[in-house]
């Protein structure tokens, strides 16, 4: 058994793109704050409820874990850009996280020999 995590297609990101007449900040709360993202977003669905990333105003990052066998990850990515008018771009991206990442090792793996005392 490999200690990779493989996606299914590591190039492959879904990408959906919305336009509000909401001005960013209220779009931005939608998408932190938890009890109004729990609505669209709820925790079940992530693996970490807080964010693996934020720069404020601007974009957060989430981990989603699927709820059925093989439990694979990915992450989501939620743009916010203010139009002219007011309004808002919502982007959301959403990427097979990578491969490279190890699952946990058992204990008895580590590099040294540890021997008793005679």
């Amino acid at each position: 058994m490999s200690d990779l995590v493989k996606p299914d297609h590591p190039d492959a990101n879904l990408v959906l793109e919305f336009d509000f007449d909401a001005p960013p900040a209220k779009v931005w709360r939608a998408v932190t704050i938890p009890a109004l993202r729990q609505r669209w977003l709820p925790d079940c669905d992530l693996a970490h409820a807080e964010p693996e990333s934020s720069v404020p105003g601007e974009e957060v990052r989430y981990r989603l874990r699927d709820s059925e066998p093989p439990f694979r990850e990915s992450h989501v990515i939620f743009r916010i850009e203010p139009h002219e008018d007011g309004g808002t771009r919502l982007t959301i991206t959403q990427q097979a996280c990578d491969i490279t990442t190890k699952l946990p090792q058992p204990a008895n793996t580590n590099c040294c020999l540890m021997r008793a005392a005679a």
